[in-house]
């Protein structure tokens, strides 16, 4: 009897850590993703450097996605990820304060924009989960893998400095397969 409370005590509390730990990096996607909107929408980033920047936050999320896969994020994944986002934190900051500005009222920019902001609210919504219990440490990293090929793709996109409406069509596409994936893990039945 004693082992049963003492197996599932210690249950709770490495589903607790996973969700104080999965979420704070989670968490971090989503502030790095509005400073990137933010970042754009003030024309202290153009179009090209955004797509830089979401090329960078596609290989955290990727790097996420292989720490998550076991269902376990070690203290040792959890320092090398807050490494790679501090850099990303830092290349933020510097791409946003550097001479160069984009024009936030552009088409191009505009889409990039709406792009972005996508991103931070699915990020949200994988952060909600995880914060609720509704996606596992596995199906977290599932996701962060998919929106890691989300931000790869607004990331090609945009690297010439350009979003036209039928790449944009394409980003949307990809987003809204995303959005239903999210939905149906969080709605799976399957509990932290």
């Amino acid at each position: 009897m004693k082992i049963g409370i003492l197996a599932a005590a210690s249950l709770a509390f490495s589903t607790g850590a996973f969700a104080q730990a999965g979420a704070g990096t989670v968490q971090r996607d989503v502030n790095e993703q509005q400073r990137i909107e933010q970042g754009l929408r003030s024309g202290q980033l153009n179009t090209r450097e955004a797509a830089r920047l979401e090329n960078e936050e596609a290989k955290v999320q990727r790097d996420q996605s292989r720490a998550m896969r076991d269902g376990n994020l070690s203290p040792a994944e959890k320092a090398r990820l807050a490494r790679e986002q501090n850099k990303v934190s830092r290349d933020i900051s510097r791409e946003r304060h550097d001479a160069q500005t984009g024009n936030p009222a552009s088409a191009s920019s505009r889409r990039m924009q709406a792009d972005v902001q996508r991103d931070v609210n699915q990020q949200r919504r994988i952060e909600q989960g995880v914060q609720s219990g509704s996606l596992t440490t596995r199906e977290t990293g599932r996701m962060e893998r998919s929106e890691a090929q989300v931000s790869k793709r607004e990331a090609r996109v945009g690297a010439d400095g350009q979003v036209s409406a039928k790449e944009q069509r394409r980003l949307q596409n990809a987003e809204n397969r995303q959005s239903r994936r999210i939905y149906r893990q969080k709605h799976d039945g399957q509990k932290q």
